[in-house]
């Protein structure tokens, strides 16, 4: 599962061929989620607060670059890596 971007003690990946709707795990310590791209709904898992934030502002910034990334997992075509935040 390759990692694209990595900000605050934040992982965040993508699984090769994964199932829809497009989405993104992210991992920060014990916690992990699963985070539709174009929503941000979280489709399961669990996080704290600010953490969730933190991805959330990610989320927000990088929605072209997260689409264009899950479509190069999906084809198996190893992603881009998108800058995390500041």
């Amino acid at each position: 599962m390759p990692i694209i971007s990595i900000f605050f003690g934040i992982v965040i990946r993508l699984y090769h061929k994964d199932h829809n709707p497009p989405h993104f795990h992210a991992i920060y310590g014990e916690y992990e989620i699963i985070v539709e791209i174009k929503s941000g709904k979280v489709l399961a898992g669990r996080f704290p607060n600010k953490a969730l934030s933190l991805v959330e502002e990610w989320r927000t910034l990088h929605i072209p670059e997260l689409t264009r990334t899950w479509e190069q997992a999906s084809a198996m075509k190893t992603p881009k890596k998108i800058k995390g935040l500041e």
